[in-house]
């Protein structure tokens, strides 16, 4: 039994010897094979950073048509789709408390005549006299709330974007239109703290649309939040878009790019830029002394069929490996052809 352990664990041991002989000279071969490379010399360049965010439009001021009052609805004079100018009739409600209002009213705007004319006088008592103003300045005070809210008008050129009642309806509350001002809209997008100081107030940038893939749409920052968010480390910035045009609407999906700064970054050939197989980690292969090394980077900004890298390991005038780079392996011998 003892001598066929023996046996056994030599057996193993021969194998294992084997195996490490083996890889030993596959890594003598992977050493001493050459791969025909195309290099190219890596130069900085001055880019403009932008930073690009997803965001909704929004109308840039929305109205809901609800009057302070309750009762019948008389007459809508808009329909869902309709655009109407600053000042025009919406709604016109029950003018029953109006019409009684407006009557008293009128009645007092007659007292008061009367009694200015006894003060002037001396033939009434200031008492009396306050009294009638002051029953006189509340009913007009009244007078001009029923007025605005019996006949509602639209505070701004817009369009209808919403339509909840129909003529001749009891009103209970809530709201009988929504007004959308739609030639000028908003919107919000959320910034990395890191671009803090160089996002001001009054910076262009420009929208696109999957809707409209040939146009661009220009838009303003008008005003930037001064706090920032502590679980998300960003801030908010809100944005103006022209849209005399038409093209846009509120509840679009857009896409914004924001000119941050400049800056002096190294930029490759997309191609060039490996992926690792189950993951997300890129490098790259540079010329070491006519050897292949392997540098694991990060991307940038694209820029059509370059891409900005980022790491520790390459400086500018490195060659870099943009032809033959799928073949290479970390310190293979290279031949660098023109």
């Amino acid at each position: 039994m003892k001598t066929k352990q023996l046996i056994s664990f030599a057996v193993l041991a021969c194998v294992a010897l084997a195996a490490v002989s083996c890889k030993q000279e596959e890594k003598k071969a992977e050493k001493a094979r050459i791969e025909k490379v195309k290099v190219q010399k890596l130069k900085k360049v001055t880019i403009d950073r932008v930073y690009e965010v997803s965001t909704t439009l929004e109308g840039y001021e929305t109205m809901n048509i609800a009057p302070s009052l309750t009762g019948t609805i008389e007459h809508i004079y808009v329909e869902i789709g309709s655009k109407v100018t600053a000042g025009q009739d919406l709604v016109r409600m029950d003018q029953t408390q109006y019409k009684t209002t407006k009557l008293t009213v009128d009645n007092l705007t007659t007292e008061m005549q009367r009694m200015d004319a006894l003060k002037e006088s001396g033939n009434v008592s200031q008492q009396v006299y306050d009294q009638t103003k002051v029953a006189y300045d509340q009913a007009k005070q009244n007078l001009d709330f029923l007025r605005q809210n019996t006949f509602v008008k639209a505070k701004f050129a817009g369009s209808i974007s919403a339509k909840n009642y129909e003529d001749g309806e009891l009103y209970g509350g809530g709201p009988i239109l929504t007004l959308t001002q739609i030639d000028k809209l908003k919107a919000y997008i959320n910034i990395p703290e890191s671009y803090f100081p160089h996002v001001k107030e009054g910076m262009s940038l420009t929208l696109k649309s999957d809707i409209y893939p040939d146009k661009e749409f220009k838009a303003v920052v008008e005003i930037v939040h001064p706090t920032i968010d502590a679980s998300s480390h960003t801030f908010q910035a809100k944005i103006k878009i022209d849209n005399k045009a038409n093209y846009l609407r509120p509840g679009m999906f857009v896409r914004t790019t924001m000119p941050i700064s400049q800056q002096e970054v190294i930029i490759a050939p997309y191609q060039a830029v490996l992926k690792q197989i189950g993951s997300n980690d890129r490098y790259v292969f540079v010329n070491n002394n006519g050897r292949a090394k392997r540098v694991p980077v990060k991307m940038g900004q694209r820029f059509d069929e370059n891409v900005e890298i980022i790491t520790d390991g390459i400086t500018e005038n490195d060659e870099l490996v943009v032809v033959g780079q799928g073949h290479l392996i970390d310190d293979v011998q290279i031949d660098i052809v023109k």
